[in-house]
């Protein structure tokens, strides 16, 4: 049994239990972001179109750093932060975690552009580079190398967790696609990317943020609860 056992199914458990909290985060965004963008880009111009850009990554930022902090808060059995504390707790994340990410971005797709194999190495370990920001306090920069010392030595049980997540919502991105199929395109797919969005982000956060919790306790030389047990915050 490795200390990453069970943790899909504690992140599913996580999720219904706290599901009308993590789904209002995610809606309230998603929505938020998509009437905003299509604003822009329908009536500004290229003006909007850019500027359209800059909306969808800060919301794309804000939505990673709330709902990590969203499971931070939810992890000892109460929801503490309403939305507003939650959004409010999480701005101060938002440029770390853009920062961040964006980098980790580039090298990844050149790592994909390379060979595949070093872009994957590469996802594989910096996935945890967020909730090393929003949980673990790390700047940017620093958040790289924590998250390669947590993922480092259990890389393939980090990887599989990520082929059974990837391979759940292809499904589900299926099966959504195929209820909006009759609907106009336009419609369909703004429909489509808000619900998708707001029903994937937490689970994909849930299990990010669970898989850092379980590492830190491990790199700390504490033993793993059994059964896949929340860890105390």
């Amino acid at each position: 049994m490795t200390p990453l056992t069970g943790v899909l199914r504690e992140a599913w458990e996580l999720y219904k239990t706290y599901a009308r909290h993590f789904l209002t985060i995610s809606f309230l965004l998603y929505l938020g972001e998509s009437v905003i963008v299509a604003v822009l880009t329908r009536f500004a111009g290229l003006t909007g179109t850019f500027t359209s850009w800059i909306v969808d990554l800060f919301f794309m930022f804000l939505l990673q750093a709330a709902l990590v902090k969203a499971v931070q808060d939810v992890r000892d059995g109460r929801v503490d932060l309403g939305l507003r504390a939650t959004l409010s707790a999480a701005l101060p994340y938002v440029l770390p975690v853009a920062a961040a990410s964006i980098l980790a971005s580039i090298a990844i797709v050149i790592g994909f552009a390379l060979i595949i194999v070093p872009g994957l190495i590469l996802l594989t370990f910096w996935s945890l580079i967020v909730p090393s920001i929003v949980v673990g306090g790390s700047p940017a920069m620093a958040s790289f190398g924590q998250s390669w010392r947590l993922v480092r030595g259990y890389a393939w049980n980090v990887f599989g967790i990520y082929i059974l997540v990837f391979l759940i919502l292809v499904l589900f991105q299926l099966v959504l696609g195929a209820i909006f199929l009759a609907l106009p395109t336009g419609v369909g797919s703004f429909i489509s990317g808000v619900v998708a969005g707001t029903l994937i982000s937490p689970f994909i956060a849930l299990v990010v943020t669970l898989i850092y919790y379980r590492l830190t306790v491990v790199k700390a030389g504490e033993p793993t609860p059994p059964g896949g047990a929340t860890y105390a915050a």
